[in-house]
């Protein structure tokens, strides 16, 4: 595979034409009356045509046909992708997953959509509130079949394997510890070199963008030029009808028939795209003196909602970094909060809990319900001699952290055989050591 070239930034106003058609972006407007190589234009908006100046996302697309040209759109099997929160009780007790099963391609093939299984969610996609959570697990690519979300966006975090992700903007090679970006009606196709998994966070209603850094400064966390774009790719392929574009809107699936691959952009510019991070380039920021900082100075990226210092979703990493905090008890402190904490493990062992929470694995603490470190943990790290350490070394947990009250899925609670009904004792036997005539 040849290395794929990209363009870094966050946010910014990008051009790319692919080099074998030199000069196919229009000169000085976006609409010509013939465009360059006979080109059709297509404006892509990621936002009302009037949001303020700073917010407004739009792309300009230059391609051989436009998205227009295809069969109607018929449903198609959801599978395990879901949006209905009611179909199984409400479960506030902690939640554990042992790492959710690949079925071999032997036995089962599975690509991306068809490996999209719900886990959690709440809200709704018809009002334009909400998020979800998914876990994919695949083996083979998608041949002929491309997939675009009218409802939202998704943060893509893969697990196991790599994925070379082919949008309308060119491609994406997304690997283990890096994360991606599809924004909401951007087509693309996925292709795995063997059995795949991962974890996605779905938005609805919201873009994800950098948390503000107030005193922190200019400077720090996930930084504007460590994101990478794409660069115009195109493919001129005709596929006799059968080429199928499916479309995920209102929650359910449709598919829809065409006759030529919709990777035929050769060139575009503008500020809706997408992009990928590695987890890596993180400047983390942590307590040099005591105590903890809260989790939320390890946020990469946040997707607010209207209320101030509220996110629908916040995407936070626990990434290596150095422990220095004297006289305090170093790992996650115990906890309930008014947000709901779903956590993933990409590699390594978590600090809280270094057996039981596996990568692949996940766990979910809703709101108000109590977490913390397991009892083998907590004396630990209450005896520990302290001195500077490096903490995390070769793991890189995560946690998608929301305001909404999630729902789990059947598929979570029952129809996936993952979750661990032991998690719960982790922390019996945790044990009083309060002494009212010793300080």
């Amino acid at each position: 595979m040849a290395e794929l070239k990209y363009m870094p930034g966050f946010g910014n106003e990008c051009v790319s034409e692919d080099p074998r058609c030199p000069g196919a972006l229009p000169e000085g407007q976006n609409n010509p009356q013939v465009c360059p190589y006979g080109l059709y234009a297509e404006q892509l908006s990621g936002s009302a045509f009037t949001c303020p100046r700073s917010t407004n996302k739009r792309s300009w697309l230059y391609r051989i046909l436009p998205s227009v040209c295809h069969k109607p759109f018929k449903p198609m099997a959801q599978g395990h992708l879901t949006h209905n929160w009611d179909e199984a009780e409400a479960e506030p007790n902690q939640l554990r997953w042992k790492p959710f099963e690949i079925p071999r391609a032997s036995e089962k093939k599975l690509d991306f959509v068809s490996g999209l299984h719900t886990l959690c969610g709440a809200g709704e996609p018809k009002s334009r509130n909400g998020i979800a959570i998914h876990i994919f697990t695949c083996n083979t690519s998608m041949i002929n079949r491309c997939f675009y979300n009218s409802d939202g966006d998704f943060l893509i975090v893969p697990q196991q394997g790599k994925l070379l992700i082919t949008t309308e903007f060119g491609k994406l090679l997304v690997e283990s510890n890096e994360i991606c970006v599809i924004q909401q009606g951007m087509r693309f196709s996925v292709e795995v070199f063997g059995e795949t998994r991962g974890y996605i966070l779905e938005v609805y209603g919201a873009h994800f963008e950098l948390p503000d850094l107030g005193p922190i400064g200019a400077n720090g966390l996930a930084n504007p030029r460590d994101f990478l774009v794409p660069v115009a790719w195109y493919e001129d392929r005709q596929v006799a009808g059968d080429y199928t574009v499916i479309s995920k809107y209102q929650g359910k699936l449709f598919s829809a028939q065409q006759d030529f691959s919709p990777f035929n952009v050769v060139a575009w510019h503008g500020n809706y795209t997408p992009y990928k991070y590695n987890l890596d380039n993180f400047m983390v920021i942590n307590s040099v003196a005591f105590d903890h900082v809260d989790p939320s100075i390890f946020t990469v990226l946040t997707a607010k909602s209207t209320r101030p210092g509220v996110a629908l979703a916040d995407f936070v990493i626990f990434p290596p970094r150095w422990g220095v905090a004297n006289n305090t008890f170093r790992p996650p402190y115990y906890h309930r909060n008014c947000m709901s904490e779903f956590m993933g493990l990409i590699k390594g062992h978590y600090e809280a809990k270094e057996e039981g929470f596996q990568p692949g694995g996940a766990s979910l603490h809703s709101m108000m319900t109590p977490h913390g470190p397991d009892a083998e943990c907590f004396e630990k790290a209450s005896k520990v001699r302290l001195e500077p350490e490096r903490v995390a070394e070769g793991t890189m947990a995560f946690m998608f952290e929301s305001s909404f009250s999630m729902a789990v899925t059947t598929w979570g609670l029952k129809t996936s055989n993952c979750l661990d009904k032991t998690y719960y004792k982790c922390w019996e036997p945790l044990k009083s050591h309060f002494n009212p005539s010793c300080k």
